[in-house]
């Protein structure tokens, strides 16, 4: 009888190591789910860029007059074309003042469309180009 219960008591204890391995192989296979979650890079959603509408007010070309067309160019343009190149002629001319970027010191052409004025803040700079497209 002594055999049997060795017997029986092994079986015991090779079923208890088999689980023991079992849940531990289960145990190590979830945590390196949860790692390999943690450290997967995660793909961000990509805004689409937005299209401005072809028909704003932003995008509708409007008549320039004849001093600020010496300046930007003939032809109707929309008020962000003028602005760009505006700043374009600008930058290209160096009437940006040197100590206060915010400021314009026109030229002969700029003050024409600024109204002869010898130095404009580049808020008032579209105030003034307004005046100019209709």
């Amino acid at each position: 009888m002594a055999k049997k219960t060795a017997a029986k008591a092994k079986k015991v204890t090779t079923k208890a190591k088999k689980a023991t391995t079992v849940k531990a192989k289960a145990t190590v296979k979830a945590k390196a789910t949860v790692k390999a979650k943690a450290t997967a890079p995660k793909v961000a959603k990509v805004a689409k860029p937005r299209k401005p509408a072809a028909d704003s007010k932003f995008m509708q070309p409007l008549k320039v007059s004849a001093e600020l067309a010496a300046v930007v160019g003939k032809g109707p343009l929309p008020r962000t074309e003028v602005t760009k190149l505006l700043w374009a002629y600008i930058k290209k001319h160096k009437c940006q003042d040197d100590k206060n970027r915010r400021n314009i010191n026109p030229d002969e052409n700029l003050a024409k469309v600024f109204g002869g004025k010898k130095a404009i803040n580049m808020f008032e700079m579209t105030k003034l180009v307004n005046k100019h497209l209709g």
